[in-house]
């Protein structure tokens, strides 16, 4: 429970992280326009399967800000970058990030599981 607590209501976890996602957002505004628009739209998709506090979002969007950035100084197209299957990359990209999607699978794995295990029982 303090976990919980500790993530959900930390006010002063909260206002740093704040500060740190608009100093991020700003990063994003200094990339070039077609950077800045598939940045915006990866985000707009991850954010759909954040789970939890959603910390660990902004850790991979602070990395892909950083490979944009590093990308866009070396002259390069963003779809060099992504490829053009972007929700492929954005796939790659979330690996390794706890989602929505994660808990519906284990959500369903359980509820399948439990079912047969009582219906099993049932028939001794």
């Amino acid at each position: 429970m303090k976990q919980f607590f500790d993530e959900y209501f930390n006010f002063s976890k909260m206002v740093k992280n704040k500060r740190k996602y608009k100093k991020e957002m700003q990063r994003v505004k200094d990339l070039p326009k077609d950077y800045q628009y598939v940045f915006k739209q990866i985000q707009n998709h991850m954010w759909k399967f954040a789970c939890g506090s959603g910390y660990d979002m902004m850790e991979v969007q602070c990395d892909l800000i950083d490979l944009f950035e590093e990308s866009a100084a070396d002259g390069k197209n963003v779809l060099e970058i992504t490829g053009k299957n972007v929700a492929g990359f954005v796939d790659e990209l979330l690996k390794t990030t706890r989602t929505y999607t994660q808990d519906w699978r284990n959500k369903l794995n359980k509820k399948i599981n439990k079912k047969l295990r009582d219906d099993k029982s049932e028939k001794c």
